[in-house]
């Protein structure tokens, strides 16, 4: 989902964020490097998943909308298909040019929404990213690493450099389903 620059856009954004002083803690081997899985970021925390809800409740939205739109058009074309054979060439012309006008300005209309949608989901996800950087800066102080890498990148690594599910955790426990913004 997010990729190889998700990894990148994480570093910028985590290398963006002031590092706050946090306890450091015995249990936590030291390592200079630690991985982490920016999409399990995404799916695995309560913030992600009300974000991911709230998204596929707009797209859900825009589905059946569409729908509704399809199901009148589509009802509309049959009923100019049965009154073709009854009126004059003359006189359905313009009836048949509305028609395309119409279902031509609705698609492009819900095209546009479509695309609107597309660019709320990368906000909110960007916006994701940059809300749990420095929770994740914190969490670097702690085990005293220097990078975060995509765990993607990674070619081969010792299992205890990746952090993932103890951020996901610190996540849940600092934001939970996500700061009030959380809205499209």
């Amino acid at each position: 989902m997010f990729g190889r620059g998700a990894g990148l856009g994480l570093a910028l954004i985590l290398a963006a964020q002031p590092l706050g002083l946090a306890a450091q803690s015995p249990e936590l081997p030291k390592t200079a490097i630690v991985t982490l899985e920016p999409d399990l970021l995404f799916s695995g925390t309560r913030y992600g998943r009300a974000l991911q809800k709230l998204l596929d409740g707009e797209a859900a939205a825009l589905l059946a909308e569409n729908r509704k739109i399809d199901a009148a058009l589509e009802a509309e074309e049959r009923d100019l298909t049965e009154r073709r054979a009854t009126t004059k060439p003359e006189d359905f012309r313009p009836l048949a040019d509305a028609f395309d006008v119409k279902a031509n300005d609705l698609r492009s209309a819900q095209e546009a929404k479509s695309r609107e949608l597309v660019r709320l989901r990368e906000t909110q996800r960007q916006d994701f990213f940059r809300n749990i950087g420095p929770i994740i800066g914190d969490y670097m102080v702690e085990r005293g690493a220097v990078a975060v890498l995509d765990k993607s990148t990674v070619i081969v690594s010792l299992g205890s450099i990746d952090v993932t599910e103890a951020v996901i955790a610190l996540i849940d426990d600092r934001l939970g389903d996500g700061p009030a913004a959380v809205k499209p």
